[in-house]
């Protein structure tokens, strides 16, 4: 195990920071951001993949099902992090988008022994969420080798679901479980081994760029305005108000009374006042477009 993780590319020393120890504060976070630079040429080979994934995600949403993530330690927290801002942000609910930490909630604070290292564990969380084939699920891992995601995707492998992983180094095990590879080589770390550095971040916006996309493709988006924003507190209640003014192009007593009258919802009230209609009209012009405010509007 310890031959097998020197080989990879996540865990090898970096030659710029060799006396990381002897420099001030302000070297190191120089050298911190010099290195963070170079992480979107890293995820630039793997957009292809990337947009995959995103398809695949976008499509078990509109279909009424579901997108897992799965992973542990810092890959794990991310992923739950990125399940979590889905519900506020597109306004699905929060069983749409899961994350999976090997260890459980427990583990998103507090470090759980030996649940990584389990095959069976991936398995029997996802099994315990009910996994049926219609579901996505992606395995995250920076290593690319962790047991935890490994079982999780052959399990979902054995359902029939579409999978993919993301990994921080090329030739990954979990790749070699998933129909869609993701490995962005984000390279050693400025502090050897800890891969919450560059490989989190590689990782935190390829997770940004596949929840993001799915959700536009799955209509919760006009323009580039968050139609289907719930408004959960005063901020989210101008952000509403804002996003109807600037996608209807009308004033803010405009927007606030057709606001009320689509009982709250931004893409209702586009529609009414963008297609010159009624709640109901609009609700169902909505329907028929799948939920796409722009083919609602444009719909005879």
């Amino acid at each position: 195990m310890g031959l097998e993780l020197k080989k990879l590319t996540t865990e090898q020393r970096n030659p710029h920071t060799m006396d990381l120890d002897s420099w001030d504060t302000l070297a190191i976070v120089t050298e911190m951001n010099r290195e963070d630079a170079a992480i979107p040429a890293a995820i630039a080979p793997a957009l292809p993949a990337i947009a995959k994934a995103a398809a695949c995600a976008g499509d078990a949403v509109s279909g009424g099902h579901r997108v897992f993530y799965v992973g542990a330690g810092t890959s794990g927290r991310l992923g739950v992090l990125d399940a979590a801002e889905c519900p506020p942000t597109f306004g699905v609910k929060d069983d749409v988008v899961i994350g999976l930490i090997a260890g459980g909630q427990q583990a998103m604070f507090h470090a759980v022994e030996g649940a990584e290292d389990s095959l069976e564990l991936g398995e029997k969380d996802l099994a315990a969420h009910h996994l049926v084939k219609e579901d996505f699920v992606i395995g995250i891992a920076a290593s690319g080798r962790t047991p935890y995601v490994i079982g999780a995707l052959r399990y979902a492998n054995s359902l029939g679901c579409h999978t993919a992983s993301i990994a921080c180094n090329k030739d990954s095990m979990i790749g070699k479980e998933a129909q869609i590879v993701i490995e962005a080589v984000s390279g050693p770390e400025v502090l050897t081994g800890s891969t919450r550095l560059k490989a989190g971040t590689a990782q935190k916006m390829i997770l940004n760029m596949i929840s993001t996309a799915a959700m536009v493709r799955a209509g919760k988006a006009y323009q580039n305005l968050m139609v289907d924003v719930v408004q959960s507190n005063e901020k989210l209640q101008v952000r509403a108000r804002n996003i109807v003014m600037e996608a209807a192009g009308v004033d803010a007593v405009t927007a606030e009374k057709t606001l009320q009258e689509a009982g709250g919802s931004c893409k209702t009230a586009i529609v009414m006042i963008l297609s010159s209609c009624t709640k109901e009209e609009a609700l169902q012009r909505l329907d028929r477009s799948r939920g796409h405010v722009r083919e609602a509007i444009m719909a005879k």
